[in-house]
């Protein structure tokens, strides 16, 4: 009878431990699918197609905004917004509660004298602060945006890749120093222990581009801004495949370390043969020596104070850069993320669309 007795002792305790096992277990789900993805810069141009994507998988996504900010990008995207800056670091905490993951991709990108300290700020100081803060949050995964200018060219005039050595600094370039600053500051949040991935895009092209971070080249050609050519190159990618790089990155990138996401290596003739084929503008045929194109560029910039979209080559900056050969390989990438690449001619064509239907250019 005692045996008996025991045996039913033995299985109650056996389903109430299972019973409370399961409801911990439930608890312990419930939790996790209440833990938020957190983007800055979202309402620019690689951070509004990230949130879009991981709103379309599912994901419960904060997104960190300025009250300023132009929300067109992401007026249609189920997020919860959160007000503040990366310069502001009690707005920082507040938006990283209950998040598990962070992309970075808050930037900005300016080749104009007049937006150095502006862009030091944000690459460098803002980045450090939502990384400490992403750190003191306990984190567990995140993914920061920096830039094939972080990566700088091969010194022997090749391609580049992820060990290629930064020795741009000395051209005085602030875009290019501060990504590298900036990309340093997330070496040293890593080594704090944030499990973080660093992203590095090409020259991104495709839909979404407000602020013309990096489409102002090909807006000024559609406005048959350019009177010629010059000797330059670049590396052209789509912005939606570098937003799956950024979600490839989260899920396979190894922590510490960073993966050029690019496409295609290009001179600025073939960019402007391939948008006359896109356009029907005729191409300029006029080919601009580099000491002519700076010349020029002081004069419009430092003389006669006028400001023009990145990539235009009526600043000083981007003559300069296109000095060098900016050719990259994002085989890394394609290896190690399973990072895939779109057509160029695609891309090219929805730019000038998305230019089109939001009134940069005439229909």
């Amino acid at each position: 009878m005692t045996g008996v007795v025991e045996k039913k002792i033995d299985l109650g305790l056996h389903f109430y431990f299972f019973i409370v096992k399961f409801v911990l277990n439930r608890i312990k789900i419930s939790e996790g699918n209440n833990m938020a993805t957190l983007v800055t810069g979202a309402t620019g141009f690689i951070g509004s197609h990230i949130a879009r994507k991981l709103v379309e998988g599912g994901e419960k996504v904060k997104i960190l905004l300025r009250k300023t900010s132009r929300t067109l990008n992401i007026d249609d995207i189920d997020a919860e917004r959160v007000y503040g800056d990366v310069l502001d670091t009690d707005s920082l905490k507040e938006a990283l509660k209950g998040c598990e993951m962070l992309f970075h991709t808050a930037g900005f990108v300016s080749f104009r004298k007049a937006d150095y300290q502006r862009m030091y700020d944000v690459n460098v100081k803002g980045t450090a602060n939502v990384l400490n803060a992403a750190l003191e949050a306990g984190v567990k995964k995140a993914v920061y945006t920096s830039s094939q200018a972080a990566v700088g060219v091969d010194p022997s005039g090749g391609i580049a890749n992820e060990d290629t050595p930064f020795t741009l600094e000395p051209l005085g370039i602030q875009y290019l120093n501060t990504k590298y600053y900036g990309e340093q500051e997330a070496f040293k949040a890593h080594e704090k222990g944030l499990p973080l991935v660093i992203v590095n895009p090409s020259v991104v092209i495709g839909p979404g581009d407000l602020y013309l971070s990096s489409t102002g080249m090909i807006l000024r050609y559609c406005k048959k801004k350019f009177p010629g050519y010059m000797d330059g190159t670049m590396n052209l990618v789509d912005v939606d495949d570098v937003a799956n790089g950024h979600l490839r990155a989260a899920e396979k990138g190894r922590p510490g370390e960073r993966y050029i996401l690019g496409n295609r290596n290009v001179t600025i003739k073939e960019l402007f043969e391939l948008l006359e084929a896109v356009t029907g503008i005729p191409r300029p045929k006029l080919k601009i020596p580099y000491i002519m194109a700076l010349t020029s560029a002081f004069v419009v910039e430092r003389i006669l104070g006028l400001s023009f979209p990145n990539y235009s080559s009526m600043d000083i900056d981007s003559v300069k850069l296109l000095k060098h050969v900016w050719y990259c390989d994002s085989s890394k990438a394609v290896n190690e993320l399973g990072y895939t690449q779109s057509s160029i001619e695609e891309s090219v064509e929805k730019t000038v669309s998305w230019f089109k239907n939001n009134g940069f250019i005439d229909s």
